[in-house]
């Protein structure tokens, strides 16, 4: 007597686009709930923003990230993949260079000491962070405006000493269209950061986002997932019925019955041209901002600061971050951002005029500096940096789950109004992979 054949289900096969941290999670998320999963890279290496580069001959990251005290999800992943010691915590401090002159900031303290500021101003403004960082429900300011949010808490002087330069310096021509739940949630992360009221206390991974990226590669590989560099897929395929089809990858049909997007949304919906037009124009109407990223690798440290705030109308950056007073590398390396429209003629701009403009900002900011502290500079660029999330941008957000039966679609937009960080990434890749599985 024979015995009866058991049918065995196959595992649903799933493409996933973009290898940044979303992508590495959303892929790691679905072998875990037993799929079959192809990752694509149009890149030579994941980790997408945050991947490195050699600098001088120092690893570093082309932008800067840290880690803040709300980044639960970032401390699940480093827990499951066994290597949450390389999570540390630093005190650190903050600074604020007004007209030609650097202060401390980020306390009490430092802002009583403040000249520039009226008495009431500054309780205003104490005011206006303490109560941001007890929000919780963010659709109010969501349809409410940010400027207009910030002076009438801070009033038009405390305005624009402390905010006018950022958004001017940031946004340009999007500062009067950004909704106020978009900065609370920034006040908030970082007020939370706070040891207490007088210290401010930030993480890093020690060895860099590096180990967190190596730690899930090996992870997704081991369970059989496969990793495709130097392969971003041409056009999504969607077939009769708004059915996804496949991915065109170098010049191949490869067919897959889900396909989940992780890269950025303009990308998507030129990739896309079957999409319904509805969700084609809703996608399209999401802005973004790009930045070009000065990194130097210097002899000496500018200042003792992480973070350093800049209002100054001969300095063209809304601040300047020093990251080995974050994390002790071997040498000092800063970051100095410059945000603009990739419309913005100064975009296309070399790399060296951008370093060569730094130079002269750290030499205001420290006038000690001299060009021989510079051992290695460069400069990188990416035109999605930051959106331009206005008032009702919830109503304005693409969903994640498409008309297109089978994609699924997701970029950093989709992380409002939280911050930009790793830990807001991996968190849309776990909800795209659960969206995807009906889980």
């Amino acid at each position: 007597m024979s015995a009866t054949p058991v049918a065995v289900e196959a595992k649903r096969h799933a493409a996933v686009l973009g290898a940044g941290p979303m992508g590495l999670a959303t892929t790691y998320e679905l072998l875990k709930k037993g799929w079959a999963v192809d990752l694509y890279e149009r890149d030579e290496r994941i980790g997408g923003m945050s991947a490195s580069t050699e600098l001088g001959g120092l690893k570093i990251e082309r932008y800067y990230h840290f880690v803040c005290a709300p980044d639960h999800t970032l401390f699940e992943y480093l827990r499951e993949l066994g290597i949450e010691q390389h999570l540390k915590w630093v005190e650190t401090k903050m600074g604020f260079y007004f007209e030609g002159k650097l202060y401390d900031w980020g306390n009490p303290l430092a802002l009583l000491r403040f000249p520039e500021l009226d008495p009431l101003t500054k309780l205003r403004y104490g005011l206006h962070v303490f109560h941001t960082k007890g929000i919780s429900d963010w659709r109010a300011l969501d349809r409410e405006a940010c400027i207009p949010w910030l002076r009438k808490w801070v009033g038009d002087r405390g305005y624009d000493v402390l905010w006018r330069s950022l958004f001017e310096l940031k946004f340009h021509e999007y500062q009067d269209r950004l909704s106020a739940a978009w900065l609370g949630t920034r006040i908030k992360r970082v007020a939370l950061s706070r040891k207490s009221l007088s210290q401010e206390r930030l993480g890093y991974i020690e060895g860099g986002s590096d180990v967190l990226l190596d730690a899930i590669e090996a992870r997704i590989r081991g369970m059989g997932g496969r990793i495709f560099l130097k392969a971003g897929a041409e056009k999504i395929d969607i077939g009769p019925g708004e059915q996804v089809r496949g991915i065109l990858v170098g010049g191949e049909l490869r067919p897959y019955e889900t396909v989940i997007s992780t890269i950025p949304l303009p990308y998507l919906v030129r990739m896309a041209p079957e999409l319904p037009l509805d969700e084609r124009a809703k996608i399209a109407g999401i802005l973004n901002i790009g930045v070009v990223c000065a990194v130097f690798k210097l002899a000496h440290p500018i200042t003792r600061n992480f973070w350093t705030n800049i209002n100054d109308p001969g300095i063209a950056i809304p601040g300047l971050i020093e990251y080995s007073n974050l994390n002790p590398l071997p040498a000092t390396v800063v970051y100095a951002p410059f945000y603009m429209p990739v419309t913005h003629a100064k975009y296309r701009e070399p790399a060296p005029a951008f370093v060569h403009e730094v130079k002269g900002y750290l030499k205001k900011l420290n006038p000690k500096f001299r060009d021989d502290w510079v051992l290695a500079a460069n400069a990188f660029r990416y035109e999605f940096a930051q959106t331009v999330c206005t008032p009702n941008f919830f109503e304005k957000l693409p969903p994640m789950r498409s008309k297109a039966r089978g994609l699924f679609l997701a970029d950093t937009s989709h992380y409002y109004p939280e911050d930009r960080s790793i830990s807001e990434s991996m968190r849309i890749g776990r909800r795209l992979a659960n969206l995807a599985s009906g889980s």
